[in-house]
């Protein structure tokens, strides 16, 4: 039989897993290295999410001012749009209150006979046509009349109140007739109508 050599036998045994020497002392396990690195990774993502909220607060705070400031331009430019002709409008306010004035008077019947009565009628039709022009232009640019009549409430708004008078037929606060009719530019007031409203009697 052959013989183990003594040197070989030894080294064995040194290197067995059971014999350790009596300084040696043992590392941390698996299961406590394992824990300090979930506790660390834990604490990095709930910072991570912190960060990542407050990023987007600022985003969507940012994103509604850019928003808001976005509708106020177009709101700006629509305005714009709309009642870029109110100037102009209002200055032609004046040109159609002075030929409704003219066409109110009655020419025809103070006139006399001859070759100036046809004159004349060119004339009142010449009148009504540039009135009817005037009209299709106001509402093509949606500038419409307040005409209010006689009976109707009295609105502070649209109505302007000359002054009061007693009357019989018409209530308190309630329109006896206009003076001027006022216009609006599609919702906006470009003149108000300038109206007597109805007062009680002894007031």
């Amino acid at each position: 039989m052959s013989q183990k050599n003594p040197v070989e036998t030894g080294v064995q045994a040194a290197d067995s897993p059971g014999q350790m020497g009596a300084g040696a002392s043992p590392g941390p396990g698996p299961a406590e290295g394992a824990n300090v690195d979930v506790v660390a990774l834990r604490a990095e993502i709930d910072a991570a999410r912190r960060d990542a909220q407050e990023q987007l607060d600022k985003f969507l705070r940012a994103k509604a001012e850019t928003d808001n400031i976005r509708r106020r331009a177009e709101t700006d430019v629509a305005n714009a749009h709309k009642y870029g002709i109110e100037r102009f409008a209002l200055e032609m306010l004046a040109v159609k209150d002075s030929l409704e004035r003219a066409r109110a008077v009655d020419v025809t019947g103070q006139a006399g006979g001859g070759a100036e009565q046809p004159l004349i009628q060119k004339m009142v039709e010449g009148l009504d046509l540039t009135l009817k022009l005037m009209d299709s232009i106001f509402q093509k640019f949606s500038v419409t009349a307040i005409d209010p009549q006689k009976g109707e409430k009295f609105d502070p708004e649209r109505h302007q109140a000359m002054s009061m008078l007693e009357s019989a037929d018409v209530p308190e606060n309630h329109v006896v007739y206009t003076v001027q009719r006022g216009y609006l530019l599609h919702t906006r007031l470009l003149r108000p109508a300038m109206v007597v409203v109805a007062k009680s009697a002894g007031s």
